[in-house]
């Protein structure tokens, strides 16, 4: 089975990822709290929950199955969220990384619609495709989260279909059953393409820039 690379800091000009750690539990609880409204399908801990949430990314990590990112502000230095790696593929016989899943992603409130979450995506991508040579980067969510759907149409992401039954349901009230999951990915083929989008979206938002 092949396993995710240690995760290393990517800076950017709105958002710098940097590996999680407890020291990150703070802000995150600050952050998670701000308007939950905002996270519909999406899984996020709520502020007391925070301390066993980075420890089972920590696992994850431990076991290369996951590589998990606090979203900090450069200019506030504050975690405003988390984001990462997780369910690595390869089918070459040395291992190598083939495809991998970004996902887990979730923002403060006050956090969405600033390029971080672009920015974010172009860090992440631009790792997978160009440090590890990935053929595909997979994204998945609740099929019925249209505002995620949307999201990750926007980063670049192509529709792929929807699985039914394949993951289990993060909604409140849903604890045991199981949701579709919507499937999208960029191959490597796209991402040239796709990396010149969204290097124009996150322009958009730095200072100073009439895009």
């Amino acid at each position: 089975m092949s396993s995710i690379p240690e995760g290393a800091v990517l800076e950017g000009a709105l958002v710098r990822l940097e590996p999680l750690e407890h020291r990150h539990a703070a802000d995150l609880a600050v952050a998670a709290e701000e308007d939950r409204e905002t996270y519909g399908y999406t899984q996020v801990p709520a502020a007391d929950e925070i301390g066993g949430y980075i420890d089972d990314k920590l696992a994850g990590a431990a076991s290369g199955l996951v590589t998990a990112y606090a979203q900090v502000s450069p200019a506030t230095g504050r975690a405003v969220g988390v984001t990462g790696y997780c369910e690595p593929r390869s089918w070459r016989a040395d291992g190598r990384l083939d495809a991998v899943e970004v996902g887990f992603t979730w923002l403060a409130a006050s956090a969405q619609g600033t390029g971080v979450n672009p920015e974010a995506k172009l860090l992440l991508f631009r790792q997978a495709f160009e440090t590890w040579a990935v053929s595909r980067v997979d994204l998945k969510t609740d099929a019925r989260n249209s505002r995620s759907r949307a999201a990750i149409a926007r980063v670049g992401a192509r529709f792929e279909g929807v699985l039914r039954n394949w993951s289990i349901s993060r909604a409140p009230g849903e604890e045991g059953r199981l949701r579709d999951s919507a499937m999208f990915a960029i191959t490597a083929a796209e991402w040239p393409e796709r990396r010149e989008r969204l290097e124009q979206r996150v322009a958009r938002h730095l200072p100073g820039t009439t895009v």
